[in-house]
């Protein structure tokens, strides 16, 4: 980053105007199979489970065997994968091959800050900020473990990446795709503070365009006409208000309200379908409303700080693209997953505590209680590419509108919504000190798979009609959205600190999940079970093949920090 900053001040009066340039890339390393066995130990063909749900009958001898396997073999072959690279039948191509997605990005910014006072009850302070930015996004080969080259061709569809460039690629080569996404961005504010005896009122507006364009790199055979060049551009316009309030009633009490309404544009992953292999806009696609306030009362007392606030935030009208490969009612395909007309609604209340015990000892106290969840039934289409379905999906258009998910009042994923915690400070006067915390989690859910909440879940694939004998009450049951478990943690932290020969000597240790304690921390259902048929079959046996993934927190672990000041 290299950043240019000049401030002119002239008694209450302010001027900031910064430059800032930020060039830099991220990179994100995997290994791929390409038309070739999943090498990974963990494929769902490979688990115990896969043999237990065999369509055929539970295989328990295989099962057996597939446990013992992974048991004994649980990372990746990687002498296998440079054998199968070695083979004389490929002459030479890759089945598997080391890469990375890469991003490299360029941004200029300017900003510019005016603080202007009105007397000494007023202030109006406004800003500028321009910001333009390109970042080029493109897969490339780092090792070829083995082989010559590698075939850059879609393993499903077996049609070229990249029409206008060479069909063998090598090391340090682009490969699958190659764009680049334009963004300019600029958003303006206004915001006039006045001040009135105990009262401290604020009024704020904002106005912002924001555009973004993608130029394609390469030429993919699956989409000729959407995927070369530059695509069309995506434009928006959004404003918000904002406006405050505070009241102290004495320099012991006083009460804080803030409220927000305007809208925002959606993030960029949000707005193109798959920039990889397309330009396609997600449908219908709008800026994102927001409505929100909170309020808050401090206190602050001899012995006793503490802080109450209540919010209540709503979001309309949000976009979400997914990922994923899926039997649906519609068929089997890898597709992608377009969300529109999402609502999402927080409200909540936190509360803080600190209680002085005595000059050496201190408790804390901390809390918060929420209800965070689905305020809409938002609209689901899926894009995929017909040729390449392993069973023909009934739309020849390559995209099937699934019409509304029946999500609403569902909760949202993103961490435990009740949280509380209760902690206890000692500090000596020789100049060390411990303290503990003890915290508890709940209310934490899986993210939700959309497309089973659909009406396309309930259509068997092989007849087009609903499959017979489905209750509302045994369907309800079935995609039941799964809460995880309550938590339990302790931390512990201490220090101590030296002065010796006119040096500050110091250190500091912290212990977090004392007691080691295993949780899952978050986690997601898996979508390949997308018709009701299938996930039927697949959770009978207890295990199922395509059951929730889960996130799990960190065991126990240590913090060690030694520091001298001279």
């Amino acid at each position: 980053i290299a950043m240019l900053n000049y401030d002119f001040s002239r008694e209450d009066f302010r001027l900031r105007v910064s430059m800032a340039y930020q060039w830099g890339v991220m990179s994100f390393s995997r290994t791929g199979y390409f038309n070739a066995p999943n090498p990974n130990p963990v494929y769902y063909r490979y688990l115990p489970s896969y043999y237990i749900n065999s369509p055929i009958g539970a295989n328990f001898t295989g099962a057996t065997e597939a446990r013992n396997s992974l048991m004994e073999r649980p990372q990746w072959p990687w002498t296998s994968l440079y054998e199968a690279n070695t083979s004389m039948s490929l002459n030479g191509n890759a089945a598997y091959a080391s890469f990375e997605d890469r991003n490299e990005e360029n941004t200029f910014t300017v900003n510019t800050l005016l603080n202007l006072p009105l007397g000494k009850l007023a202030r109006i302070d406004a800003g500028l900020t321009i910001r333009s930015s390109s970042m080029e996004s493109f897969a490339r080969i780092r090792d070829l473990l083995g082989a010559n080259y590698l075939r850059d061709t879609d393993p499903f569809s077996d049609t070229r990446n990249d029409l206008r460039g060479e069909l063998q690629k090598g090391v340090d080569d682009a490969f699958n795709y190659h764009y680049q996404i334009d963004t300019e961005y600029w958003t303006s504010f206004l915001q006039t503070r006045f001040f009135w005896k105990q009262w401290d009122f604020y009024v704020a507006g904002e106005y912002a365009e924001k555009s973004f364009q993608r130029n394609g790199f390469f030429l993919n055979e699956r989409f000729p006409d959407t995927s070369y060049g530059p695509g069309e551009e995506v434009d928006f316009r959004y404003a918000a208000v904002k406006g405050g309030l505070t009241h102290g009633l004495n320099s012991r009490h006083w009460f804080k309200l803030h409220g927000v309404l305007g809208n925002r544009p959606p993030s960029l992953k949000n707005i193109f379908i798959n920039p990889r292999e397309n330009g396609l806009v997600v449908p219908d696609l709008t800026a994102e409303r927001v409505k929100s306030i909170d309020l808050g009362y401090h206190l602050r007392l001899p012995d006793l700080k503490g802080r109450i606030s209540a919010y209540y935030t709503r979001l309309q009208g949000g976009t979400d693209i997914n990922f994923y490969y899926v039997d649906s009612g519609l068929g089997s395909d890898f597709v992608q997953e377009a969300v529109t007309g999402l609502d999402r609604l927080f409200k909540g209340i936190e509360l803080g505590l600190e209680f002085q015990l005595s000059p050496a000892t201190k408790a804390t106290f901390a809390g918060a209680v929420g209800g965070y969840e689905y305020a809409s039934d938002p609209r689901i289409s899926i894009n995929f590419d017909p040729a390449g379905a392993d069973e023909e999906l009934r739309s020849f258009e390559g995209t099937a509108d699934l019409g509304p998910a029946f999500i609403k009042g569902d909760r949202l994923a993103g961490g435990p919504q009740t949280a509380f915690s209760l902690g206890i400070e000692y500090r000596d006067p020789s100049y060390w000190w411990v303290g503990a915390t003890a915290n508890y989690l709940a209310d934490a859910h899986l993210d939700m798979a959309f497309i089973k909440r659909t009406e396309s879940f309930r259509i068997d694939p092989d007849t087009g009609a609903p499959f017979p004998g489905i209750t509302e009450a045994g369907l309800r049951e079935l995609l039941r959205q799964e809460r995880l478990p309550k938590t339990y943690l302790l931390n512990l932290v201490g220090g101590k600190s030296w002065l010796y020969n006119r040096k500050y000597i110091s250190a500091f240790l912290s212990i977090n999940n004392l007691f080691d304690t295993v949780y899952k921390s978050g986690g997601y259902e898996q979508s390949r079970n997308g018709n009701y048929g299938q996930m039927y079959r697949d959770n009978l046996s207890g295990s199922p093949s395509f059951g929730s993934k889960y996130w799990y927190g960190s065991g126990r672990t240590y913090f060690l920090n030694l520091a001298i000041s001279f």
